[in-house]
């Protein structure tokens, strides 16, 4: 551990990572539980994967900006830790793969040298904060986001309200009205508007994709900027307390707000506003750091030869932006995965002739901004000596797709693998997609939708399919008409019908087809709805029949071998522990954490640590007594029925009034003091009680 203090100049993130390093020896001794273990690990970026053995690392990137330097690192620690492949998420994250446990403390720890964090990348966390990659560059954006996705990032990253939720929680921040943040999917989501020469933001909130999507509510029309932390911070307070814990299917703020209704949900937040130290922030966007571009003073003298090729690429690859005789240059990366050794050249390329960074997309893209327009052909031929010259950026070629099978878990059916055939089939038989923009076609490898296929014009899920003879394929689901339409409005996917994998190429030959036929210059969307589900049904129907399956429709895209279904293999070996003195040791510790709040004058993380003892502890004698628990609200309320009203704990008010004094009182001095006590207080009482009832127990049995 002792290596970490030398390398390290920040003590938060130094003491971040010896935790983890300690966390790992505890696990591997069989110390704490798995769960705990697990819920800590994905906090900290670290990730099983479907190979036994080894860990995906994620590595969270806000609002996809990335510098030179960072790039260059992430791209020493994956040569150094991982196998040298970078792969680009669709929330502007880079991940890499093939990572032993052991070695993560110190492998975060290389990454912090260049202030890149894998703090809550992963887990029932507030997950990256994603915003359009041309955010600040955009001709149309009434101001520049960046700043404010900046100051949300870091003012809820380690937050004690955030860390430990029912689930994830997803925020995105759209430069502009097209709402190339996806707003509507979002947990909370931000479009930038001004009025009154205001900044601020219209909010949604409560959408989500995953086998139940669900478009966004609109919360605000409009927000002023100076507000968006504190709702924010109380939106997240509320999602704690009363989401679901007991079924991760259910434990969404979707179905939160689907459950209660968003009124119900509303007034929830405006009460715990007597809770939050601070009611407005304003962000200085001046404490932004914006990329300056290089002054590049002579201009490389070169030839571009294809002029053609160029030509096509210069349309589709390069964007106009508002700063005068700048543009920015999309590198289409095919299904987000690229090499170290490109990174670095790539690195060095922006850090001499553009601003010094790099935006990651949400279609698995490279944005470069601040490019001047004289440097266009220099910097094609050199993109080209990278293999990142590929004509097509954002556009129908340009297909999203999660990593599947491959990696993950949770694949049911190769993404990645028909993604590429997929994109084959666009390039030589459909060249005129090469430029289209409004055709969005994504692929995700099971119901989760990680590759966003809900919302895709022409979606594919990955699945399984039994014949007759009971022999199991692997198969596509294939949806219809998503899409974004603006301002914080979308449409989901149709389902409409699954078919093996193989036949994916043949379906997407009928679509574009019919739709090269009949669209008569409509958007998709609009050619979809017009023509209706049950007419896509028909013409695609007869690729269901699995009775006639030949020996290749066994076999998966990008495989040899035949296809067996299997959800991958746990992430942990198993191990048996005393769950009820993990969670005491758990509050104990949320109360030194309170303590440590508190001498920092920081009353209200003190608060919320203390807070979150006593749910801990309550929660624990629940579980002692076999009585399940799904919410934070419901174990406040089962306590008081179970113990304090039989008096088998006594209180000198209700658990209830005790805890949620929380939300009562302002986050000062003098109430922090008194909840910590009243917490420790509660956590004795607690553990008390268990040992009585266990020294009872073991006389019973020393009876017989």
């Amino acid at each position: 551990m002792q290596s970490f203090r030398t390398e390290i100049e920040n003590p938060v993130v130094e003491k971040d990572i010896i935790e983890l390093a300690d966390k790992i020896a505890e696990f591997n001794n069989l110390q704490i539980d798995e769960e705990k273990f697990r819920s800590l690990r994905l906090a900290r970026g670290v990730y099983g994967q479907r190979q036994k053995g080894v860990q995906m690392i994620r590595i969270k990137l806000p609002y996809g900006k990335l510098k030179s330097n960072q790039l260059k690192r992430i791209a020493d620690v994956s040569d150094e830790y991982s196998i040298g492949r970078l792969h680009i998420t669709t929330r502007q994250d880079i991940q890499i793969h093939y990572v032993d446990l052991k070695r993560t403390p110190q492998l975060w720890a290389e990454l912090e040298r260049d202030k890149v964090t894998l703090r809550e990348a992963c887990g029932n966390t507030v997950r990256n904060v994603t915003a359009s990659e041309t955010a600040g560059i955009d001709v149309n954006e009434p101001f520049d986001v960046s700043p404010y996705a900046d100051a949300l990032f870091r003012f809820f990253l380690r937050n004690p309200i955030c860390q430990e939720m029912g689930r994830k929680f997803k925020v995105s921040f759209s430069a502009t009205e097209e709402d190339t943040g996806l707003s509507y999917m979002h947990d909370l989501g931000f479009i930038a508007k001004i009025e009154n020469q205001v900044h601020g933001f219209k909010v949604m909130i409560g959408g989500g994709l995953g086998s139940q999507p669900r478009h966004a509510d609109v919360l605000y029309d409009f927000l002023p900027s100076d507000k968006i932390i504190p709702l924010m911070e109380g939106v997240l307070r509320i999602f704690d307390r009363y989401g679901e814990r007991k079924s991760r299917a259910k434990a969404r703020m979707k179905f939160l707000i689907k459950d209660i209704g968003l009124a119900a949900f509303k007034q929830l937040v405006k009460q715990e506003q007597n809770a939050i130290e601070f009611k407005t922030i304003k962000i200085n966007i001046d404490d932004y750091q914006v990329s300056i571009p290089v002054d590049v003073k002579e201009i490389p003298k070169v030839t571009v030869k294809d002029k053609k090729a160029f030509k096509i690429w210069k349309t589709t690859n390069v964007i106009r932006q508002k700063q005068k005789d700048y543009v920015a240059v999309g590198i289409k990366v095919l299904l987000g995965d690229f090499y170290t050794d490109k990174a670095r050249l790539l690195a060095d390329l922006v850090e001499k002739y553009a601003a010094g960074e790099v935006r990651l997309s949400l279609r698995q893209n490279i944005l470069i901004p601040f490019v001047k327009e004289s440097l266009l052909e220099f910097f094609y031929l050199e993109l080209e000596k990278l293999g990142f010259a590929e004509a097509g950026y954002n556009k129908a070629i340009d297909i999203t797709a999660c990593p599947g099978t491959d990696t993950c878990n949770l694949g049911i059916a190769s993404s990645t693998g028909i993604a590429e055939k997929l994109e084959r089939v666009i390039t030589a038989e459909y060249p005129q997609y090469l430029e289209n923009s409004d055709l969005v076609i994504k692929i995700s490898g099971c119901m989760n939708a990680c590759g966003q296929h809900t919302m895709a014009n022409i979606g594919f899920q990955g699945m399984s399919v039994r014949t007759p003879n009971k022999l199991v394929a692997p198969a596509l689901q294939v949806l219809l008409g998503g899409g974004n339409l603006g301002n914080g409005n979308g449409v989901f996917a149709d389902k409409l019908v699954k078919i093996p994998s193989k036949r994916g190429p043949e379906a997407l030959r009928r679509i574009l087809n019919d739709f090269e036929e009949n669209a008569n210059g409509r958007l998709f969307i609009d050619y979809y709805n017009e023509k209706g589900k049950k007419y896509f049904y028909d013409f695609l129907s007869d690729l269901r029949d699995v009775s006639n399956l030949a020996q290749e429709d066994f076999i998966d895209w990008g495989t040899e071998e035949e296809y067996i279904k299997q959800i991958g293999i746990g992430e942990c070996a198993g191990v048996v522990i005393d769950l009820i003195a993990t969670l005491f040791l758990e509050s104990h510790e949320k109360i030194q954490k309170a303590k440590e709040s508190f001498i920092d004058d920081d009353f209200s993380s003190s608060i919320y640590h203390a807070y979150s003892s006593m749910v801990n502890s309550a929660k624990a004698l629940l579980l002692a007594d076999g009585i399940k628990t799904n919410s934070q609200a419901k174990i406040i309320s089962q306590f008081d029925e179970h113990f304090v009203q039989t008096k088998k704990i006594a209180l000198d008010t209700s658990f209830s009034d005790l805890i949620y004094q929380i939300n009562k009182y302002n986050p000062k001095y003098e109430f922090s003091k008194k909840y910590i006590k009243d917490a420790e207080l509660f956590l004795q009482q607690v553990r008390d009680f268990r040992e009585k009832e266990l020294a009872i127990t073991k006389s019973v049995i020393n009876e017989f």
